[in-house]
């Protein structure tokens, strides 16, 4: 019996995503064209709360997603999802969570290189989490699965009492999480060989408590207290018998294990499908809090799946293409939103990609827009769902025909030939009864070697939509004004649609227009593109568009101005004319001016409708205004600089009266107070008014007035409290002189 791996077959990928190879997992898509860039499906987790499952597969297009959909562009393109394995160690969490895993699995498969990831604090972070008493078993179990990427020196000598605890947790396990992390531990242990006797002793009671969660559907409940079962648990239920199996000193109950097979075999028989083959599991939305998406419930699946298959000799009775619709599923998905989708989707292809059971073959086309012009050819590869190389193949191309024809085929029946340069199977050039249009290619993959059918999936005929573009003939346009009463051409002009036109016409509301030209396919086959259009734009910019009509080949449009007034409001003046013609399948679509008409309209009546006002140019709404220049005055001449001076002198005047007036008063220091506390006071509220002064000048200076008044209130309120108490000394000074 095989040793049993817990997600992924073998101890690393045999052939691992390098950096040559992530634009070949880009061919692994089944390619739609350009103009179909619309239809990539797109499943995320955000639609988790939908409360109509019918409603959100309803919502997925049919399509394959393009090639740019799901470009992989290694570590920047899964940084920008999110990732961030760093952040989940260290100081930031004492445990290892459950994203780090799933980043660095995605990092794997990618082949992005992990040992920035492998620092100190992570490996610190793996060891705490395997030691700590407080660890769940969740935190251990992904621990473990870190530590098998990063291979950190995790001190194996501390695993005795892991393993003791994980065991434990098996005997008193009651829900599918319990059995689901600590089986996964265990097995992860076990493929470390560190020398530690990791097993089950009663490997069958635990596989049958397990089983005993399951239905009769296929599916399984996470707790016996449950009764709502789940098409992901069956999935997580399935993985955890794995490990079961594979722990186990004796080989499990052959019995069990055929139950376990039944139960995978209906499980298949639920799968859902899409119109284009792609396969996929859903969930029935019983509790939309809980509701899992199809991408990871069909993730989690195919994980149980894989991992069973591995473990067990005896065949599962799943068809091969089931697996091959899966994958299809899992690359027309795109590029989920969620970064745990992503990791779903990389996994799921990864397991896929190496699997005991069948591996897909992905038949997929470099393009599916064909020149007729260049002659070019038809190019198919056949890979895995990672882009790598299949094993010799056969590319043999049933049948090509016109969607909707397939009664007349243009080809039937041909083997494309393998150019081992490009690894391409080529057809080299189309029939010459191929003509410009929409085609239906079917093909069919066969293996060279019939040993070897039993590990692949090719699945049968795959059908590819292709467009064959080419140029167009357009001839015979001429333009032309009638007369009304007899039908008469009173002016009529030659266009050449290849060159430039300037035609200048004159009509009143009693005549009509013509416009007529003749176009066919390269082959001379009629040919009706998908846009044919007349535009009338009017000098205030009112447009009209008016629809080409054709009977085969012919193109003809009559504009009769009377029955048109009402549609032109009644709007005289010049209208430029506009051709346009185009198709996904033209190469010379074109939008041509063909010059103008100058038309004479009746007086609108009272009643008649009103041209509908034009959008106003948001440019000129929002856009930058006018520059204004600012002019200012002329200064006021100033006068002389010695009239200045003298006008200062005449100021300080008051001054110098203000001081004799002192001096002759007999003004003096005798009343300064003698003592220390007042006359510190005292020299403080002279400081004080001092302030006012040099604030009075700040404020002419410098100062607004809003700063100046709040340094104010705070100089009034000093001035208040030293002034009363200089003044109260002086008072009482005062009294006591009086009394004496």
């Amino acid at each position: 019996m095989e040793p049993y791996k817990i997600t992924e077959p073998g101890s690393a990928l045999e052939s691992p995503l390098n950096q040559s190879r992530v634009p070949t997992l880009t061919q692994t898509l089944l390619y739609q064209p350009t103009s179909a860039a619309i239809d990539g499906r797109q499943v995320d987790e955000e639609r988790r709360n939908s409360d109509d499952d019918d409603d959100e597969t309803a919502r997925v297009p049919r399509a394959f997603s393009l090639v740019g959909d799901f470009t992989l562009r290694s570590e920047n393109r899964v940084s920008d999802l999110g990732f961030s394995p760093i952040g989940c160690f260290g100081a930031v969490l004492p445990i290892v969570r459950e994203e780090a895993y799933e980043a660095l699995r995605t990092f794997e498969v990618l082949s992005v290189e992990t040992n920035n990831y492998r620092s100190t604090q992570a490996c610190q972070s793996v060891l705490n989490t395997l030691v700590s008493s407080s660890s769940e078993v969740k935190d251990i179990y992904y621990a473990l699965r870190v530590q098998k990427i990063l291979k950190c020196d995790a001190g194996w000598e501390n695993f005795k009492d892991v393993t003791s605890k994980l065991q434990s947790t098996i005997s008193g396990a009651s829900s599918l999480f319990d059995f689901y992390f600590s089986v996964g531990s265990l097995v992860l242990i076990k493929e470390l060989d560190i020398d530690a006797e990791v097993k089950l002793e009663d490997a069958n009671g635990v596989f049958r408590t397990i089983k005993s969660l399951g239905q009769s559907d296929g599916r399984w409940r996470y707790n016996s207290n449950n009764p709502e079962s789940s098409t992901r648990a069956a999935g997580i239920a399935i993985e955890a018998l794995a490990g079961v199996v594979s722990l186990a000193p004796l080989d499990v109950d052959l019995s069990l294990i055929g139950s376990v097979k039944t139960s995978i075999a209906k499980l298949f028989e639920s799968i859902e499908k899409y119109d284009d083959g792609a396969l996929y599991f859903n969930e029935k939305i019983v509790d939309a809090r809980d509701y899992q998406g199809p991408l990871s419930t069909s993730s989690s699946v195919v994980r149980g799946f894989v991992a069973f298959v591995d473990v067990t000799s005896e065949a599962v009775n799943v068809p091969r293409e089931k697996l091959l619709g899966l994958a299809k599923f899992f690359l027309c998905v795109g590029i989920p939103g969620h970064t745990r989708d992503f990791y779903s989707q990389i996994d799921s292809l990864a397991l896929l990609e190496h699997n005991n059971f069948s591996i897909p073959l992905i038949l997929s086309l470099p393009s599916t827009v064909l020149s007729l012009t260049r002659k070019d050819q038809l190019k198919v590869s056949v890979n895995t769902v990672l882009g790598s190389s299949a094993p010799p193949v056969s590319v043999r191309l049933v049948q090509a025909a016109v969607s909707g024809s397939k009664d007349s085929p243009i080809i039937n029946n041909q083997e494309l030939r393998f150019d081992s340069a490009s690894g391409f199977h080529v057809l080299d050039s189309l029939p010459e009864s191929a003509d410009v249009g929409y085609y239906e290619f079917s093909f069919r993959v066969d293996l060279s070697d019939a040993d070897i059918s039993n590990f692949y999936a090719t699945g049968g005929i795959t059908e590819v939509s292709i467009y064959l573009t080419g140029l167009t003939e357009l001839e015979g346009a001429e333009i032309a004004i009638l007369d009304s009463d007899h039908g008469s051409i009173d002016t009529k002009n030659k266009l050449e649609l290849a060159g430039k036109n300037s035609v200048v016409l004159s009509a009143n509301h009693l005549q009509k227009m013509r416009l007529s030209f003749t176009l066919s396919s390269p082959l001379g086959n009629a040919f009706k593109p998908h846009q044919v259009l007349l535009k009338l734009r009017h000098e205030t910019n009112i447009e009209h568009v008016f629809v080409i009509g054709n009977s085969g080949k012919q193109f003809e449009l009559i504009l009769d101005f009377l029955g048109l007034v009402d549609k032109l409001y009644y709007l005289s003046g010049r209208y430029d004319i506009e051709l346009m013609v185009g198709d996904a399948i033209m190469e010379n679509s074109f939008v041509q001016p063909l010059g103008h008409i100058n038309l004479e309209l009746p007086t609108a009546p009272e009643k008649a409708a009103r041209p509908p006002p034009q959008p106003v140019d948001p440019y000129l709404r929002y856009g930058p205004k006018a520059e204004i220049s600012h002019i200012f005055r002329a200064p006021e001449k100033r006068p002389p600089r010695e009239v200045s001076l003298v006008f200062l002198g005449l100021t300080l005047v008051p001054l110098g009266g203000f001081l004799i007036g002192l001096l002759s008063f007999g003004v003096n220091l005798k009343g300064f107070p003698t003592s220390a506390v007042p006359a510190v006071f005292a020299i403080l509220f002279h400081l004080g008014i001092a302030g006012v002064l040099a604030l009075y000048l700040l404020f002419w200076l410098k100062l607004n007035l809003f700063m100046t008044l709040k340094i104010l209130g705070f100089l009034v309120v000093f001035l208040l409290f030293t002034g009363h108490r200089i003044l109260s000394h002086l008072a009482s000074v005062f009294a006591k002189s009086k009394s004496a």
